[in-house]
C-alpha cells in the first residue's frame, strides 16, 4: 500500500539527512520535507567534528550508544564504498600514561568486547612504538577499524539522496514555533520580523542538535533536559610536524566526563589535530571566544543543573579554560600523549560546539535520547558517536518512533 503521509523533518544535519532519506527509501508515496535554517548542510555539529568514525569502545553495552554505534559503522562504511567517499581504516590506540589509567584500560576492553569490536589488542610500550613511533605511555588498547571520513561530503550526499527520492530540503528555513493539532502539526518558519510560511506535516521529528530542546519546548515538552553548549576548540599541527601522527591517539577517557580529552587525530585531506578541549559556550552557535547571545547564555546560568553540575567540577572547568587561551597550555596537554609537540609545532584550526543535554540535577546525559510527545518526535540527546551512527539512528527513528501508518 502507497503511503500518502507527510513527514517534516526539522534540521539538515547528518542524522535528520539519514533519516530523510531512510523514510523515502523504505516507504513509496511517502512526502518528507527537511527544514534547516542555514544556507547549507551539516552546518554545525555534523560539520564541526574530528572525522573519526568510531568503532564502539567506550560505551556501556547494551545502550543505544553501543548498539547503534555498530551497525552504524557498517551501514556508513558501505555508504562510503557504493558513493566513493572517503573512508580510511587508519586506526586508533587509547594510551595510558600511568598505572592508573593502565587498570582503567581493562574496563574499556571488556566493553570493546562485549560491544563486538572487531581485533581490539592490548599493547605495551614497545608494541604502541610500532604502530605510533612518536606516542608514548605504559600501555594501550589498539583498535585497527577505527576510521576516519569526510562527514560534511557524506551529509552532502544524503541530501542529494533525499531530493532525488522526490524528497525536499528546504535551506534558509528557520522554524520559529510549531503547534500541533487533530489532524497534524502545522510548522511556522521564516525571519521573525520577514515573510512567514505555514507548512503542514503529519508528522515532525526534530533533529535539532544544539536547538533540539527548543525544538522540544515547542511541542510541549518539559525543559528537562536542557542542551548546554560546550566548545571545543582544536590545534592543526603544522605541515612539517604531520608525520608524528601515523592514525589516531586518544588518551584515557576519564569516567567523570563525557569529552574524551584532547587527542591527535589524522584526517582525510591530510591534516593532522589536535584537539578538542571542551569549556562552556556563551551561545549555543559560539564558535568563537566573542560570540554572545546574552539570551541563550542567560538560559544556561538560570538552569538548576548548570550549577549542580559546576559546584563539582569547577576546577576543571578552570583548567579548560586556561587550555583554551593558551597555546602552551594546549600543546602541554598534547605532548603528554605525543612528548615531541611544542607550541610552535601547532596553529589554530576550527572549534566545535556540543549540544550536551544537562539533567535538572546536574547530571550529563550519556546515552542518546529520543522522546515522542503527541505528533512530534524529539532528538534531544544525540552527541558523538552520532555522526557515525547516523544511518543507524535513522533505522531506529522510523521503525521504533516513526513507524508506517
Amino acid at each position: 500500500m502507497r503511503s500518502s503521509e507527510h513527514i517534516g523533518v526539522v534540521g539538515a544535519g547528518i542524522v535528520g539527512l539519514a533519516l530523510a532519506r531512510r523514510l523515502l527509501l523504505q516507504r513509496p508515496g511517502i512526502r518528507v520535507t527537511v527544514l534547516e535554517k542555514e544556507d547549507r548542510v551539516a552546518a554545525h555539529q555534523t560539520g564541526h567534528n574530528s572525522g573519526v568514525v568510531h568503532a564502539g569502545l567506550y560505551y556501556k553495552p547494551g545502550s543505544l550508544k553501543a548498539t547503534l554505534c555498530r551497525r552504524g559503522v557498517g551501514l556508513l562504511r558501505d555508504y562510503c564504498a557504493e558513493y566513493g567517499l572517503p573512508y580510511d581504516e587508519v586506526g586508533k590506540v587509547v594510551v595510558a600514561l600511568d598505572t592508573e589509567e593502565e587498570a582503567r584500560l581493562d574496563d574499556i576492553e571488556r566493553r570493546a568486547e562485549e560491544n563486538g569490536v572487531p581485533g581490539v589488542t592490548r599493547l605495551g610500550p614497545e608494541a604502541l612504538r610500532d604502530l605510533e613511533p612518536h606516542a608514548a605511555g605504559v600501555a594501550a588498547l589498539h583498535s585497527p577499524t577505527t576510521a576516519i571520513t569526510d562527514f560534511v561530503a557524506v551529509a552532502e550526499q544524503l541530501a542529494d539522496d533525499v531530493r532525488r527520492s522526490g524528497g525536499r530540503v528546504l535551506l534558509n528555513t528557520p522554524v520559529l514555533d510549531l503547534r500541533q493539532e487533530d489532524d497534524g502539526v502545522r510548522v511556522l518558519t521564516g525571519e521573525p520580523r520577514g515573510e512567514r510560511h505555514v507548512h503542514r506535516f503529519d508528522r515532525l521529528v526534530a533533529c535539532a542538535g544544539l536547538q533540539s530542546d527548543q525544538l522540544a519546548r515547542m511541542a510541549g515538552a518539559g525543559p528537562d533536559p536542557r542542551v548546554v553548549p560546550f566548545r571545543g576548540h582544536y590545534h592543526e599541527l603544522v605541515p612539517e610536524r604531520r608525520h608524528l601522527v601515523r592514525g589516531l591517539i586518544y588518551p584515557v577517557p576519564d569516567p567523570q566526563y563525557p569529552f574524551l580529552g584532547v587527542h591527535l587525530t589524522r584526517h582525510v585531506h591530510g591534516e593532522v589535530m589536535a584537539g578538542p578541549n571542551a569549556v562552556l559556550a556563551t551561545a549555543r552557535e559560539g564558535y568563537r571566544f566573542r560570540d554572545l547571545e546574552r539570551g541563550e547564555f542567560a538560559q544556561t546560568l538560570a538552569w538548576p543543573g548548570f550549577w549542580r553540575l559546576a559546584r563539582r567540577h569547577w576546577g576543571t572547568g578552570v583548567r579548560e579554560s586556561l587550555v583554551s587561551v593558551s597555546r602552551t597550555a594546549f600543546a602541554r596537554q598534547a605532548r603528554r600523549l605525543l612528548p615531541e609537540i611544542t607550541g610552535a609545532d601547532l596553529r589554530p584550526a576550527q572549534a566545535g560546539v556540543r549540544a550536551q543535554a544537562l539533567g535538572r540535577d546536574g547530571s550529563l546525559v550519556d546515552d542518546f535520547r529520543v522522546d515522542a510527545h503527541g505528533r512530534v518526535v524529539c532528538v534531544r540527546n544525540a552527541p558523538s558517536p552520532a555522526a557515525t551512527s547516523a544511518l543507524a539512528i535513522a533505522e531506529y527513528l522510523a521503525d521504533t518512533h516513526v513507524p508506517p501508518r
